[in-house]
């Protein structure tokens, strides 16, 4: 297989479950389990650090949804018996669980960086902030996958340009299901 393909799966493959864990905390908002804002209502100077829609809930379900989605695609890779994108049968049980909770605390650590600089420049939540609404989710989780496994600069360059491109058609395909408020 072609090097440059091989490492766009590779980066596919391994941002999955971060790629889910940005998405899943919107679609449980209507859920009461941990609806406490992650700053409890903490204001640095007028503005709150955080904001109402980064709660414990959000944290919850989607640092779940990533070790979910990381146990299903070992599943896929022991049942396929593929094991040339990334092979998570290779992993023990508790690293493919810490790097599925890293992922998922990666990707919402991500968007709370974003979140509190966004309060500190009065952008309102949900309001765009290009480009760091497409990356900030993808920044966290690689930096905190890199503690279970090896990214070289290739890799996070076309993860950062993959997820770059395809975050954008989800947040339009989530508009336009009626699950999210803005386009992009």
């Amino acid at each position: 297989m072609n090097f440059f393909l091989l490492t766009v799966l590779q980066a596919f493959w391994l941002l999955l479950p971060s790629a889910v864990a940005n998405i899943i905390p919107v679609l449980v908002k209507h859920i009461n389990f941990l609806n406490i804002p992650l700053d409890f209502g903490y204001k640095l100077g007028s503005h709150p650090l955080f904001g109402v829609h980064k709660t414990f809930r959000g944290f919850f379900f989607g640092i779940l949804s990533a070790i979910v989605i990381i146990l299903l695609q070992r599943m896929i890779e022991s049942i396929t018996s593929v094991h040339g994108i990334l092979d998570y049968t290779a992993l023990s049980l508790s690293s493919l669980l810490l790097l599925g909770f890293l992922l998922g605390f990666g990707t919402l650590f991500g968007d709370l960086i974003e979140s509190f600089i966004k309060r500190r420049l009065v952008i309102k939540p949900g309001a765009p902030f290009f480009p760091f609404d497409q990356i900030d989710w993808i920044l966290g989780s690689l930096f905190f996958a890199s503690f279970v496994v090896q990214l070289n600069l290739l890799f996070i360059l076309v993860a950062l340009v993959l997820y770059g491109f395809l975050h954008p058609l989800a947040n339009l395909l989530g508009y336009y299901l009626k699950i999210k408020k803005n386009k992009f």
